[in-house]
């Protein structure tokens, strides 16, 4: 049983020795070698993204490794979203997880395993749930203040967009040099031009 140790702080003037000496003691005690350890300091929980998570994470989809090891949920994330997400992989992956001081284990032979990641999916979906709440709530609060929702308008310097077509540059080129897309680049130059295969108008007599 190869095993990932992970540990994490959220300050650099902070260190992780105590959760690694108590995780390398877990393992040595069982007779389990340490494949490697994934330490991540100055870096919250609330990230989904962190260096040695995401590092762990690409080793564990290569089955470098059979179980994680980690001092207490709370040092895998403070999201109960991203930390039940993130440890169903796992065991998609045929990876075991362990949190050594919480009896977290999810082995399944273990019942009262999966009995708290059922309590941790409730918890994660009753999350979502209050996260959405706030986010209407102040949805809501903004435009009844007046506020303008929504992405804000992009500026496009016009006249440089039509200074390029009429030195020739394709619309592909012209939407490539102003971060726009084909379809804004197309719309924007057709208001300064006529199509180029339109016939000029006849004169009346």
């Amino acid at each position: 049983m190869n095993v990932a140790l992970y540990a994490r702080v959220s300050t650099t003037d902070q260190n992780c020795e105590m959760q690694l000496r108590d995780l390398r003691e877990w393992a040595a005690r069982r007779g389990w070698p340490v494949f490697a350890e994934y330490v991540d300091t100055g870096w919250s929980g609330k990230l989904d993204s962190r260096p040695q998570l995401n590092r762990l994470k690409a080793d564990a989809r290569l089955r470098k490794f059979d179980v994680v090891l980690v001092w207490k949920l709370d040092r895998w994330g403070r999201s109960i979203s991203h930390s039940i997400s993130s440890i169903h992989e796992l065991i998609g992956l045929g990876v075991r997880f362990i949190a050594i001081t919480q009896n977290i284990d999810t082995d399944e032979s273990n019942p009262m395993a999966r009995f708290i990641l059922h309590i941790m999916a409730a918890f994660a979906e009753l999350e979502r749930e209050l996260i959405r709440e706030r986010v209407i709530a102040g949805l809501r609060a903004a435009k009844h203040q007046g506020k303008r929702l929504g992405r804000p308008k992009k500026v496009f310097d016009r006249s440089r967009i039509l200074e390029l077509r009429q030195l020739g540059r394709s619309v592909r080129a012209i939407a490539k040099e102003m971060e726009i897309s084909i379809a804004t680049a197309h719309e924007l130059i057709s208001a300064f031009e006529k199509p180029l295969d339109s016939e000029p108008p006849k004169l009346l007599n």
